[in-house]
């Protein structure tokens, strides 16, 4: 390891440069697209009535993703989605609101299951969520906090533009709300677009 002094201003003081974490040369970008409430039958490229063009021309050349397991419901098919796992092993086996101390609906993802963005970002990636979440537990939606479970928190989100979906008693109804820019390390700043939820 060589020298190692004890004082910063020591002449003999030597550290490597910070080197910033990037991805590969050449790594992909990765696009995760989640639609609530469609399964594969709504698709055109699995013979249903919704006309998915680009779907239809990546099955033609033989990339069909048919094994992903869908919950009926979205906070457990978002935490199923989002980690990789079964939905229960991540503490969604229902909607955040109906959360209980039951194993497997707590609502509460377990730190020994990475999501996929965490992953990314771990390796250098650039990290962002669009749209709804409804993933956070429903005591962890207020301005307050704890973020440990908002997906800029504990998600692996560098940046989440949306909603959570579960809303604490003190916003506003849906009817009078305007869309935000979440960021829970920053001010709450109104969204120049409003993203659908």
């Amino acid at each position: 390891m060589g020298l190692v002094t004890y004082d910063a201003k020591d002449p003999a003081t030597s550290f490597p440069p910070i080197e910033p974490l990037r991805p590969p040369d050449g790594a992909p970008n990765v696009l995760v697209v989640l639609i609530d409430d469609c399964g594969f039958g709504a698709s055109s490229a699995f013979g249903g009535p919704v006309n998915t063009p680009t779907a239809e021309r990546l099955a033609a050349q033989g990339l069909k993703y048919n094994r992903f397991h869908t919950t009926a419901l979205c906070s457990p098919t978002r935490a199923a989605l989002l980690s990789g796992r079964n939905h229960h092993s991540v503490g969604m086996g229902g909607v955040t609101e109906i959360a209980t101390s039951a194993p497997g609906y707590n609502s509460l993802r377990p730190n020994t299951c990475a999501p996929l963005a965490e992953t990314l970002k771990l390796n250098g990636y650039s990290t962002a969520q669009f749209g709804k979440c409804h993933e956070v537990p429903v005591w962890q939606t207020s301005p307050m906090g704890p973020f440990d479970n908002w997906p800029s928190g504990g998600g692996g989100f560098e940046h989440f533009y949306g909603s959570s979906a579960a809303r604490p008693t003190s916003t506003p109804p849906p009817s009078t709300r305007t869309p935000c820019r979440w960021n829970p390390t920053g001010p709450l700043r109104r969204a120049t677009t409003s993203p659908r939820t």
